[in-house]
């Protein structure tokens, strides 16, 4: 009998993936922040890690949200992808056109048509300024989404996709918007990058510099002090507020990402519930992780 139930045990452990398996659950966390959202209008989904303790909080981690403008990290990786490849480079001119005009975040909607300008000004202005026209544009650089989501795949962010503007993919689109992922991958996608395995060591190491020159930096950011260096995007739409943001912390590094959904308080101003929660969120975080450098805005 008890040779049977060794074997059942077995099997069930066998049957659970790995990375459950290997996760370590940091408990005392988890409970502070299921404690500061239990309240809020809407759907959240938290993946926290810390890199050093490799401890992790998951939140519907798992749950696919909006990626709003955070897929411009995936369209930032398609296009590295093809720089590697010697198929674009960053120094390579472009000439904007009116007729690629497109509302939205960004400036490159106020240039003059006919302005030249290269391709390392459209991967920043993608990147700092959530710039709509250079993201498309990159998007169509970079192959294109299903090219796009091809990478994703490989690795292994099976949830992240580009749904705009991608063969297949309209009905999805018209659910999640122009991307979709999950907290844990978003945020697994942006500590790859930070440790170099993100298309190659050059191409992480110039995508994590892109990631910490970000000029809307009134939300996590805002919670840490200004001279520590972050990787980090925020996504908005009407429906949802999401933000990744990878600290490079004293005491050791640590990602996080939080999204949400149907959210209630639809407001565009700094007061919006969502964004008001994610930077109590990061404050939390900063001052749970760095008891010795307490720090409030």
């Amino acid at each position: 009998m008890r040779t049977k139930f060794l074997f059942i045990f077995l099997l069930t452990i066998c049957l659970v993936p790995y990375r459950l398996l290997a996760q370590k659950i940091d408990t005392k966390l988890e409970q502070k922040l299921r404690a500061l959202t239990q309240n809020f209008q809407g759907d959240i989904g938290i993946y926290v890690k810390n890199l050093k303790t490799q401890k992790s909080v998951l939140i519907q981690a798992d749950s696919i949200f909006p990626t709003a403008s955070i897929v411009k990290i995936p369209i930032l990786v398609g296009v590295f992808d093809k720089i590697e490849k010697g198929e674009l480079n960053l120094d390579q001119k472009f000439t904007y056109r009116s007729s690629q005009q497109y509302g939205g975040s960004g400036l490159m909607q106020f240039f003059k048509d006919s302005t030249e300008t290269d391709l390392s000004t459209l991967v920043g202005l993608m990147i700092s300024y959530s710039d709509n026209v250079t993201s498309i544009w990159n998007q169509q650089l970079a192959g294109g989404g299903l090219v796009i989501n091809e990478l994703m795949d490989k690795l292994g962010l099976v949830n992240t996709k580009v749904n705009s503007r991608t063969e297949g993919r309209h009905d999805i689109w018209k659910k999640y918007g122009w991307g979709q992922t999950t907290p844990r991958e978003m945020a697994t996608l942006v500590e790859m990058i930070y440790q170099g395995k993100v298309v190659s060591l050059k191409a992480s190491d110039r995508m994590y510099r892109y990631l910490g020159n970000i000029f809307y930096n009134e939300r996590s950011l805002s919670q840490i002090p200004a001279y520590i260096k972050t990787a980090s995007k925020t996504g908005s739409v009407d429906e949802a507020r999401g933000e990744v943001v990878l600290v490079n912390a004293p005491s050791g590094d640590y990602v996080f990402c939080v999204l949400t959904n149907n959210i209630k308080d639809q407001s565009w101003t700094k007061h919006n519930e969502a964004e008001e929660l994610t930077r109590k969120i990061s404050h939390l975080l900063w001052n749970y992780f760095e008891p010795k450098r307490p720090y409030t805005p």
